[in-house]
């Protein structure tokens, strides 16, 4: 069973803040937990495109760095 679907709880960074690899950038809710999403990479969060409180399908883009 897996999941299909989770919702963004809270986004740790904002618009332009700098973010380092592995940081943690935000909190997922699934059916079964909380998750953190860490940053696959270093540089500046450029663009937030899921915002707190929506749901989005897995594997779909939630955010952008810039690096």
């Amino acid at each position: 069973m897996g999941i299909e679907e989770g919702t963004v709880v809270r986004w740790m960074k904002a618009v332009g803040d700098r973010v380092e690899r592995g940081e943690v950038l935000l909190e997922i809710e699934t059916a079964k937990a909380l998750q953190e999403v860490l940053a696959p990479v270093s540089g500046t969060l450029a663009e937030i495109l899921v915002p707190e409180g929506a749901t989005a399908p897995v594997n779909t883009s939630l955010g952008a760095i810039k690096t």
